[in-house]
């Protein structure tokens, strides 16, 4: 109780708000992940490539469909039954569309970081882009039957769920 009382005399200036009280579940401190679609081909595609790229295994893995990835959205504030982006969390913070893409980017080695050149396009254009490939995702990359594994990271430790959902 005297660390409240203590908390809020603090001047303004100082006074971090951060909606999210309890930290991110499944994750430690410094921990990261990213949350996407298991049912997308695209998406897939998306997560053998961060598989392969991130050599230092910083980024943990969920799909929206598992228990983790529901119980992720749930506390960070985002839709459980419709969700069609991809999400990052990181030290409390959440990103999602474009913005989450090339967060995620940041923590690759090179040649990848390279890519983070792009984010300096106006945001309406980077997410308008990536909500129009959302939209039209399963049309144009296809849909995979419900229940199939994620892909194989071969050794089981980069997803919160150990690959089920």
């Amino acid at each position: 109780m005297e660390n409240a009382r203590r908390a809020s005399r603090a001047p303004l200036l100082y006074v971090i708000r951060n909606e999210r009280l309890t930290p991110p579940p499944y994750l430690l401190a410094g921990e990261r992940v990213i949350l996407f679609d298991g049912e997308c081909v695209l998406c897939r595609r998306l997560v053998r490539f961060l598989i392969r790229a991130d050599r230092r295994k910083k980024i943990h893995l969920a799909t929206v469909q598992s228990p983790a990835g529901q119980d992720l959205l749930r506390w960070a504030g985002l839709p459980t039954d419709n969700f069609s982006t991809i999400a990052y969390i990181a030290n409390g913070e959440v990103s999602t569309r474009s913005t989450a893409f090339f967060a995620a980017l940041a923590e690759l080695g090179w040649p990848w970081r390279a890519l983070l050149i792009l984010r300096f396009f106006p945001r309406v254009i980077k997410d308008g882009i990536y909500n129009a490939v959302a939209r039209h995702r399963y049309r144009w990359f296809g849909k995979l039957p419900t229940g199939t594994p994620p892909p194989d990271d071969g050794q089981g430790r980069r997803y919160l769920d150990r690959g089920r959902g």
